[in-house]
């Protein structure tokens, strides 16, 4: 029973958090944007086409949350948290270094940590997929989507346009 308790504890906090982080972009709910303010974010981050791949991480963060939260589908939730931290990762808080307090991936990898370990023990005995009987083929399925997600985020991170160098001012 604890370890069934603890794995849904951690379940629930962090696919509730990236649900909710999520819902920011999708809904504008809780300070977010919505989407017209997130595709604007990922338009200035120079990914390609910016709409479509705008509702792709909302939409991992969402409903990658919810399916974690409640057990189902496992491991895909975790892959799609996964995939969303290491673009948020690769395109915002890499170059700002570790801390968070500077902007830096520590929150992000700490997700991806976390997300990681419940796709490799799966969910636990206090989930859907325990009550529905939802048994993917292991390691099958984590090792194919794990793969899906390596080869999105880097078709992702591909889209985007160079980088435009500032123009030197006259003097």
């Amino acid at each position: 029973m604890s370890v069934a308790l603890g794995l849904l504890i951690l379940r629930l906090v962090v696919g509730l958090t990236l649900a909710a982080h999520g819902a920011q972009k999708l809904f504008g709910v809780w300070g977010g944007s919505g989407m017209n303010g997130w595709v604007q974010v990922v338009q200035r981050l120079r990914m390609r086409p910016a709409r479509p791949l705008a509702w792709i991480a909302a939409l991992s963060e969402f409903a990658g949350g919810l399916l974690l939260a409640l057990g189902l589908l496992s491991p895909f939730g975790s892959l799609a948290i996964i995939g969303a931290m290491l673009v948020a990762i690769a395109t915002v808080h890499l170059s700002k270094g570790f801390w968070v307090t500077k902007g830096g991936f520590e929150f992000n990898l700490t997700l991806i940590g976390a997300a990681a370990a419940l796709a490799i023990t799966g969910p636990g005995a206090y989930s859907l997929d325990n009550a529905l009987r939802i048994h993917l083929p292991e390691p099958t399925t984590l090792i194919l989507g794990t793969i899906a997600v390596i080869a999105g985020v880097t078709v992702t991170l591909a889209t985007r346009s160079p980088q435009v160098a500032p123009k030197p001012q006259a003097t």
